[in-house]
């Protein structure tokens, strides 16, 4: 009897040890795979912190590219505000500059205009002058017409004696000559210039030096021109140059003469001027 109550412990015993065995590898299994899961989930949330990182990163670099480009973008519509206030001023200054430049066409041409009527009104003196001196030897007297002004001059032999200032009878034919041009042309001025060479001049009388011989010459020829000819005295002016203004450094006697510059008056000159400006053909 006690052995069979022995042999039944042990199978009691056996088949308990059996039980607790099963269910122990079952627990096991299922936490291995508990562990398994527990590792896929770890490489998986690594995996997702990783690629926030990266969307962080990338998020920022997109964000610092879009503020660039919005600081960009309104440089640039500063400089197009810019831009177009440079663009009307440069306009303005253009607009502006076309319209110096088409005054300053206009007076050239008025200028050229009256510079042309001038040129005109000189030919037609200098040839009357010709005219009625046509006769003279050249060397005697010379007509030219230099920047716009016409210039007769006299050889010293025709209207003096040497180192005198009396005007000879010859020389009064000449000069009623002369003014018998200029008192048929009223708009024009004249200088009459004495002109000596550089000879020193001793003192003789009332003659002191070269410059009072050439003033003293001049003042002699604008007399017979008002005196004995009918010029009117506010359209001439004396003046001596003395030795000052030579026209040739070898011949002494050509520096020897008496020159009358005739000019038209400035207010006659500036009439040109505004009658051009008159002119359909300069305003249109």
């Amino acid at each position: 009897m006690k052995k069979l109550i022995l042999g039944a412990l042990g199978v009691t015993l056996l088949l308990s040890s059996c039980v607790s065995q099963k269910k122990f590898a079952e627990m096991e299994a299922k936490a291995k795979e508990a562990q398994d899961l527990l590792n896929s989930a770890t490489v998986k949330l690594n995996t997702c912190l990783e690629e926030k990182a990266t969307a962080t990163s990338r998020m920022q670099t997109l964000e610092d590219q879009n503020a660039f480009l919005k600081a960009n973008n309104q440089e640039l519509i500063n400089n197009m505000g810019n831009l177009t206030t440079l663009t009307t001023k440069g306009a303005e200054n253009l607009e502006k500059s076309l319209e110096s430049l088409q005054e300053k066409d206009l007076t050239i041409r008025k200028l050229n205009d009256a510079i042309t009527r001038r040129d005109s009104v000189n030919l037609s003196l200098v040839q009357s002058l010709k005219g009625v001196l046509g006769n003279l030897d050249d060397e005697d007297i010379e007509i030219s017409v230099e920047k716009g002004v016409v210039f007769v001059s006299i050889s010293d032999k025709l209207l003096f004696s040497s180192g005198s200032y009396n005007i000879t009878s010859k020389a009064k034919t000449v000069l009623g000559k002369v003014a018998q041009v200029v008192n048929n042309k009223p708009d024009f001025e004249f200088m009459v210039e004495g002109h000596t060479d550089d000879v020193p001049y001793g003192r003789k009388g009332n003659i002191l030096d070269n410059w009072d011989l050439s003033v003293k010459r001049a003042t002699a020829v604008v007399r017979i021109l008002q005196n004995d000819y009918n010029v009117d005295p506010k359209r001439m002016t004396a003046a001596g140059r003395a030795e000052y203004v030579p026209v040739s450094t070898t011949e002494k006697s050509k520096n020897r003469r008496t020159r009358i510059v005739v000019l038209p008056k400035i207010d006659q000159f500036y009439s040109m001027i505004e009658e051009g400006m008159k002119d359909p053909a300069i305003n249109n």
